[in-house]
């Protein structure tokens, strides 16, 4: 049985999720990660991947694209003061520890306003420290107070369950991925590139070859990932690529939101060509049309709003129709032979064609 449906299996059941692609065995729960960790069945998740609050949100003041901006992130980033920090980092680690499997590990990414705690408080539950590694970043903003030492690194904290744990480590991947030798405990990676942030950006968003690697270094193909504090979806989309199953747990709408989106555009490429002179207008026309760089666009000669609905398991457009509605859309689509299949999702489209001034 896929360990994605084992989760289903406690005794106090999980809230519906978000999004549930039953083919890559992916689950996306949206709410506190603490109500959602105490559903899930002990000793079910293979590797956890968390990216905590940082709480660094301090009215102070950074450098971002050679500008000077604020440093807050949100009122999920502020600071409770160092003892409810703390409460709170143990109580999560607590709850990802129960649902760790016996040789399941654990990575943690912080800068030194967090990661402290966490390593105290892993040292306090138990766990098998194993490794920290430094991730630095080669084109770090600059430190504008003149006052430290320019920020760049980050450092991410790898343990097993317990001192039992026989975790997994695929030691001659990472020396193959290191050219031969050992991997040292200093990764130079550079943060997300524009590409990972087209479909929006999050505060503290990790770069996708940064996951790839932990999880290509401390799990197995179809061994169930999850992310309690899942961000923008980086290690979603990691796991997709490596063939892991994965559970992410977001507790804000905004968030999940651009998760969602970076996922489905990582499940599924859909190509749909537009003839752009299937209009009853004269070809020569048109050509003239697209010759006209800069020319102001004045007569609407088409306008038209498709729906595609994609196949849960079948990965292409099943069905499109024209419509003005997406309510109009289903029901134009419950009335077909198509109405049985299991859609994963609806793409809408709308285009309009414009001929140039003075055609």
């Amino acid at each position: 049985m896929p360990k994605s449906a084992d989760i289903s299996a406690s005794a106090s059941p999980l809230p519906k999720p978000v999004f549930h692609d039953s083919v890559h065995h992916i689950k996306i729960f949206q709410g506190d990660c603490l109500d959602i960790l105490a559903k899930i069945p002990a000793d079910s998740i293979d590797l956890i991947f968390a990216d905590p609050p940082y709480f660094l949100s301090n009215d102070g003041i950074t450098c971002h694209a050679g500008r000077m901006v604020s440093v807050n992130k949100g009122q999920w980033d502020r600071s409770p003061g160092p003892d409810k920090m703390h409460d709170f980092n143990r109580a999560w680690l607590e709850a990802c520890q129960r649902v760790l499997q016996p040789n399941g590990s654990i990575w943690v990414s912080g800068t030194s306003h967090v990661i402290h705690s966490v390593g105290f408080a892993m040292q306090q539950l138990g766990f098998k420290l194993l490794n920290d590694i430094t991730w630095v970043k080669p084109n770090p903003p600059p430190n504008l107070s003149c006052r430290y030492f320019t920020h760049a690194t980050e450092t991410l904290i790898w343990a097993a369950k317990n001192k039992r744990s026989r975790h997994t480590f695929h030691y001659r991947l990472m020396k193959e991925i290191a050219g031969g030798k050992q991997m040292k405990s200093v990764w130079p990676f550079y943060p997300p590139s524009a590409d990972e942030k087209r479909f929006g950006k999050h505060p503290t968003q990790k770069p996708v070859a940064l996951l790839e690697r932990i999880i290509l270094a401390a799990s197995n193909e179809k061994d169930l990932v999850l992310d309690p504090f899942m961000g923008s979806g980086s290690t979603a989309i990691a796991a997709i690529r490596a063939s892991r199953l994965i559970i992410g747990i977001e507790a804000f709408p905004e968030w999940n939101s651009l998760a969602l989106r970076r996922i489905i555009a990582e499940l599924i490429f859909v190509q749909i060509s537009v003839d752009l002179c299937s209009v009853s207008v004269d070809r020569s026309v048109c050509a003239k049309a697209r010759a006209r760089n800069g020319a102001a666009l004045q007569k609407l000669v088409q306008s038209e709003r498709k729906f595609y609905f994609i196949g849960a398991n079948q990965r292409e457009v099943i069905y499109s129709v024209e419509a003005d509605s997406l309510d109009e859309a289903w029901q134009k689509f419950h009335a077909t032979a198509y109405a049985r299949t299991e859609i994963l999702f609806v793409i809408k489209t709308e285009t309009e064609i414009y001929l140039a001034q003075g055609t």
